[in-house]
């Protein structure tokens, strides 16, 4: 999509959504953008799962959400309903539309799930989050499964502007030239919108059920910065953190990660501290992992890049092709890792780690590893 009258030119929609198809004509108006999302995600992840309440009891089946923005879109339609007409216009929905755990309680009540319900918020970390504290909560034993995920859609114009102003989003007209991670000549992200959902289960409950099983999540690693609101800490330390507690939760080395699916937003801080993150926490192994950001092919989807970028990395394992970082041509090298430049590649895949960085200074990665059966 191309945007008019901002110094940002384009973003990565959600193209020829019509919520007509998914949910009829009151429960579309009830419902923000991002939970409309959630919800469509969360419907073919659940039904992929074959959970029902015949074979699961849906009392110990949780939901972690997360949105790192929440209805911002709905914000901003009320707002200008209040200044143009008056509060007493104002939607009595409006705060249901809006608040950042909506998409969680919206699909608990659709699906039936009446496990523990959450909504992390950890900026552009949120999903990754959740889905690691989904994983925390089947180890424990709380749960047997959670559906676990983010969703966002921030794409408006108080979005926009508010990112543009920031001097977070990339300026360039071209898509090609537009979000390009690790490319020297990378000037800020391309906002995104969507939602990625995954169904994690307890082993043996999923085995039992015959379930068909995509992926194992073998460790968590989250850490704070504790430096600065927007900016990373210079040398990757918190990143790099995240990483070793969830190398080490995982029980595995550093040389056993076979890809990084890295945060990789495309601004000239991230790829860098995460460059530094990822040597730092790898050491010796930096040198042959190989690593890329799919945000050139998604935009940046903030609270949601997590999840969907862990359904990519599930897929890479699946399919046994690392996705490349496109659209770059001009080498940094201060960004000297294997980044899988333009084209994919075909490589046996069976461990990946997904970062997500979060303003705020949130850092969390997961290990997810190829399952085998015993």
């Amino acid at each position: 999509m191309i945007i008019h009258g901002y110094k940002t030119s384009l973003v990565a929609e959600v193209k020829d959504f019509d919520s007509a198809e998914y949910f009829d004509a009151k429960q579309a108006k009830r419902l923000d953008r991002s939970s409309q999302f959630a919800l469509i995600s969360a419907r073919e992840a659940f039904k992929d799962s074959g959970i029902t309440k015949e074979n699961t009891d849906l009392d110990r089946v949780g939901i972690f959400v997360s949105s790192g923005i929440g209805g911002l879109i709905t914000i901003q339609n009320q707002c200008e309903i209040n200044l143009q007409k008056g509060h007493s216009r104002v939607s009595p929905m409006f705060i249901p539309m809006t608040i950042a755990n909506m998409p969680a309680g919206n699909i608990a009540i659709e699906l039936g799930l009446k496990g523990e319900s959450i909504s992390i918020v950890t900026a552009c970390a949120s999903s990754t989050h959740a889905i690691g504290e989904a994983y925390k909560t089947i180890k424990h034993g709380y749960e047997d499964a959670v559906l676990a995920g983010g969703t966002e859609a921030s794409i408006c114009e108080i979005g926009i502007a508010g990112f543009e102003n920031m001097k977070a989003l990339s300026r360039s007209d071209d898509k090609a030239r537009a979000s390009i991670p690790f490319d020297k000549e990378r000037n800020g992200f391309v906002m995104g919108e969507g939602a990625g959902m995954l169904v994690l289960e307890e082993l043996e409950h999923a085995k039992k059920r015959g379930a068909k099983i995509y992926a194992e999540v073998i460790g968590f690693g989250a850490t704070s910065d504790a430096y600065h609101i927007t900016s990373p800490a210079p040398d990757g330390e918190g990143g790099a953190k995240a990483m070793i507690r969830a190398i080490n939760d995982a029980n595995i080395k550093p040389e056993d990660i076979d890809y990084i699916n890295a945060h990789g937003t495309s601004t000239h801080l991230n790829d860098l501290t995460e460059t530094l993150a990822i040597k730092r926490a790898l050491g010796s192994a930096s040198k042959n992992v190989m690593v890329s950001s799919t945000k050139g092919n998604t935009g940046h989807l903030l609270g949601a890049a997590g999840a969907v970028e862990a359904v990519i990395s599930i897929k890479a394992i699946e399919n046994k092709i690392v996705p490349p970082t496109i659209n770059y041509k001009v080498k940094d090298e201060e960004c000297d890792l294997d980044i899988v430049p333009n084209e994919p590649r075909n490589a046996e895949i069976n461990i990946v780690m997904s970062n997500s960085l979060g303003f705020g200074g949130h850092n969390a990665s997961i290990i997810l590893k190829k399952y085998k059966e015993d």
